[in-house]
């Protein structure tokens, strides 16, 4: 799909739902065009070419998160935003700023997880289909017991079930009650640690599988039933190793971080004293993950090397020199986003290829 998204198109299809800002989408349409040149150099060459990080400047509300969502979606990469003020909540430098990077790499997981799931969905129905046929028609008693059946008894229960089939893809049994085995989750085992250390899923997943699931039988109509254990399948059929394997390899290569109110950890140069000092160590807990390092995470290790990072404030107060010159560097692409004007209303109206022209003018009318 990349290959046929020229920044031309990419600014097309951003322009189909973000007014104006045309600098901004141009600055991310060229970055996304070059990270799928990157993946199509030689391999040696591939570590050499690093993300063109972005900072945008613009007031609240003038579509900086909405483009770089948009973008994401575009490159089907795995995108989080995060806001860096809430590094500054707790104690001297808040969260662990690594958490970013986990919570991508979970957000990663779930998006090939869901990928997975659509490829094993239909062998995850007949599977389904079968176990509520079982549900629906238990074997006769004799069948259980040292006796063989006839040739005409399984005959009548092969109709029997093919008949009950029948009716189970015509969804006439939808209301029909069956009793089924689900499991009861263990009582969950919350692991606490100090102020600001985020990284205790791990060992809170590991102690969970050392409890032993319990089986419970629930009365549900086929309809629950089925949408219980199509989840349950699915679950058995995908696997985890291959899927955390994809998820980590597509957030190295194409994960989006945003980074948003990054002026509120910028030093004004006006005040002196304990804010200014937490907002700086702030800046320096981030410098080394926009540099490119190593975060340990649940599912194994992941670089950050080629992740690329969109940093956004409105810069009110502050301004982009206030942030510390290493990270200043980190950011070279800059891009002014301003207000939207009448002018801009104006010509969205009168763009017939826009998605949301007839949105704007049935609220106009």
């Amino acid at each position: 799909m990349l290959k046929d998204l020229t920044p031309a198109k990419i600014v097309e299809e951003l322009d189909k739902y973000i007014i104006g800002q045309q600098e901004a989408k141009k600055a991310v349409a060229i970055a996304l065009r070059n990270r799928w040149r990157r993946l199509n150099v030689p391999t040696p060459m591939r570590a050499e070419i690093m993300p063109n990080n972005i900072l945008m400047i613009g007031a609240t509300g003038v579509g900086k998160t909405e483009i770089a969502r948009r973008l994401a979606q575009l490159a089907g990469a795995p995108f989080i935003k995060v806001e860096a003020s809430k590094f500054t909540e707790v104690g001297y430098v808040g969260r662990d700023v690594e958490s970013m990077v986990r919570d991508l790499v979970e957000h990663g997981v779930n998006m090939v997880k869901a990928a997975s799931k659509q490829q094993i969905l239909e062998k995850a129905k007949e599977n389904v289909e079968e176990a509520i046929l079982d549900y629906l028609f238990r074997p006769s008693s004799k069948s259980s017991s040292d006796s063989p059946l006839s040739e005409e008894e399984e005959s009548v229960e092969e109709k029997v079930r093919e008949k009950l089939r029948t009716l189970l893809r015509e969804g006439k049994l939808e209301d029909k009650k069956i009793e089924i085995d689900t499991t009861v989750p263990a009582h969950s085992i919350q692991v606490f640690g100090p102020a600001g250390f985020d990284n205790l899923d791990g060992l809170q997943d590991i102690l969970s599988t050392m409890v032993p699931k319990k089986r419970k039988k629930r009365t549900l109509t086929v309809a629950e039933a089925r949408e219980y254990l199509l989840e349950e399948e699915a679950q058995k059929l995908i696997d985890m190793d291959q899927v955390t394997k994809e998820a980590i390899a597509r957030c190295e290569s194409s994960g989006i971080i945003f980074i948003d109110e990054i002026d509120k950890i910028a030093s004004s140069g006006n005040n002196k004293g304990g804010p200014d000092v937490s907002r700086e160590g702030v800046q320096r807990d981030l410098l080394p993950i926009i540099e490119g390092t190593v975060v340990n995470t649940k599912y194994g290790s992941v670089r950050t090397d080629h992740i690329l990072f969109i940093a956004a404030g409105a810069f009110h107060v502050s301004k982009p020199s206030d942030l510390i010159p290493e990270l200043q560097g980190r950011l070279p692409i800059r891009v002014e986003l301003h207000p939207l004007t009448r002018e801009d209303f104006v010509r969205i109206l009168t763009e017939p290829r826009n998605a949301l022209t007839k949105q704007y003018q049935a609220l106009l009318e």
